[in-house]
This record gives C-alpha cells, structure tokens and sequence, in this order.
C-alpha cells in the first residue's frame, strides 16, 4: 500500500539532509588539514628553532661577544644532553621544500665575522659533540686582515685556506657577511639602505658586495652559500630582491626571539638569533633561549 507524503515534509527532509551532509563534510576537510599540518609542523604554529649567534671563542675572560672554549664546550654538552640536534641550512632548506624532516628538538649554532678561533677552538668541540654550524665570514676579513696577520686566536681572522679546513671538516657551512659592508658607524650601517640612496643604486651595491664573497668562497670551497647574516642585523626591504636572486635561502637576524618553522621557505628568510652573551652560565643562557 502506497503512503502519502506532502511536498513540504519532503523537502524539509532534504534540507536536513543536505546540512548533515555539509556538517560532514566540514569535519572531513577541518580534521584532515589539521592533522596534515601538524604532521608537517609539529605543532599548529611550526616546528620551535632557536637559534644560537657566537662570534670569538678564545680565552679565559667571557665578555658580551666572547666565550671562552670550556663555556662553548659546556653549551654544546648541554643541548647534546637536553636533546637537541643540531640542524645545517641545507637540512632546514630541504625541509620547507618538503622534503625530508627534522629532528624532534633542532637547535642552529652560527658564528659571525669569521674569527680564526672558530677553527683553532670551536671545530674540534662541534667534532668531539657531533655538532654542526654555520660560520659567516666577512671577505675583507680573510682578503686583507686574516693574510695580514693571521693564526692568533684572540684577534685574527679565517683564512682561505683555514675556511677550505672548516668546509673539508662536515662540520661547518659558510654563510655570507658580505663582502665589506660589516660597518656600524660611518657612512652606512651594514648593508642598510641610506635614506637618499635611490633603489636601484642600493641594490647595484649591495648584488656586487655580496656577489663578490659568493664568487671567492665558490672559489676556495667549491661550494655557494646559501645562509646570509645581516651585519649588526641592519637590514632594508629592499634587500630582499637582491638576497633571492642570489639563491640565499636563509637570512640571519640578531632579534632576540623565537623562530617556528613551517613547510614554506618565505619562513627562513629572517631568522631570530640570541646572542651568546658570555657573562651568563650555559643554565642560565641555555634555558632562556630554549623557551618556546
């Protein structure tokens, strides 16, 4: 026997219908998104970085920008028994392309201006701790200064032979920080844009600043950096044309903040950096920066 429905209960029954099935659907997109990105991230905002910003490694009396080599050898030893791996530009540059991953707590140690230190001192403790790092140089540095008076680790420079040495080690990249323009006071800060420096004028400078430290570590490594540190972290917008099409796929700030990485490689360009104050303990120090 045949049972009749009105049209006004049939489509109140397919409105339901159709808003169950949008609700379902909702849910089915949502969780799957969330779950695809925390896979990727770690967590909903990225996967913590702190990064760590050395210069002079030598002595017996930390300052401000120096430590000494039992305190760098104590900092390594406490990431290395708190967890933390240390991570190359290539392992985060791979990692947001999308391939490969990252270990469960990364940590990045970089070391600025190219101190000779940074050979004689700090290599044989990221070897004894299986450490990597990322030791930005300044050209005029190794040109001039390092073959000037070279191989004294309270105050000379890198050399090329000693950045082939730190390259050869599986130890350390080299990054760029630039050519000549590691200035503070004067006519420019860093490599900043002056006020009534036109753009093309700025950018002209700073490609050939930088293009010209590429081309000598290129020459002496054989291999391109990709990591550029801003000296003093002066920077302009302006730069960041520049920085791209010289294949830089991470820049360095000195920001005192947390980093969170995530599968896109606009996130590496500005990465915060605490500097090593040597008048802190490694507790002290160490716990501040590793606070997400």
């Amino acid at each position: 026997m045949y049972e009749c429905r009105s049209a006004k209960r049939f489509f109140g029954l397919l409105l339901i219908d159709a808003v169950v099935f949008t609700v379902c659907a909702l849910f089915f997109f949502v969780g799957r998104n969330f779950f695809s990105s925390s896979a990727d991230s770690g967590t909903e905002e990225g996967i913590f970085l702190p990064v760590i910003m050395y210069h002079s490694v030598y002595g017996d009396s930390p300052e401000e920008y120096i430590v000494t080599p039992s305190q760098f050898d104590a900092d390594m030893s406490w990431l290395t028994e708190n967890g933390y791996t240390s991570v190359t530009a290539q392992q985060l540059t791979d990692y947001v392309n999308g391939k490969g991953n990252l270990p469960e707590k990364p940590v990045m140690i970089t070391l600025d201006d190219g101190c000779y230190n940074n050979l004689s001192e700090v290599l044989p403790i990221l070897e004894k701790y299986d450490m990597h790092a990322v030791v930005s140089v300044v050209g005029e540095y190794t040109d001039v200064t390092a073959e000037n008076d070279p191989h004294i680790p309270a105050y000379s420079y890198l050399t090329w032979e000693d950045i082939q040495k730190l390259t050869e080690s599986g130890h350390v990249e080299i990054g760029n920080h630039t050519y000549n323009m590691h200035t503070f006071r004067g006519e420019r800060q860093g490599c900043a844009k002056n006020p009534e420096e036109s753009e093309s004028d700025y950018r002209e400078l700073l490609y050939d600043n930088l293009s010209r430290l590429q081309n000598e570590i290129h020459k002496h490594t054989g291999k391109m950096p990709v990591v550029f540190a801003y000296p003093f972290g002066f920077r302009s917008a302006e730069s960041t044309p520049v920085i791209r099409e010289l294949g830089f796929t991470i820049t360095l700030t000195c920001t005192e903040k947390p980093n969170y990485i995530v599968r896109n490689p606009d996130c590496l360009y500005g990465l915060n950096r605490y500097n090593r104050n040597g008048l802190y303990s490694t507790g002290e120090f160490m716990e501040s920066v590793t606070q997400s």
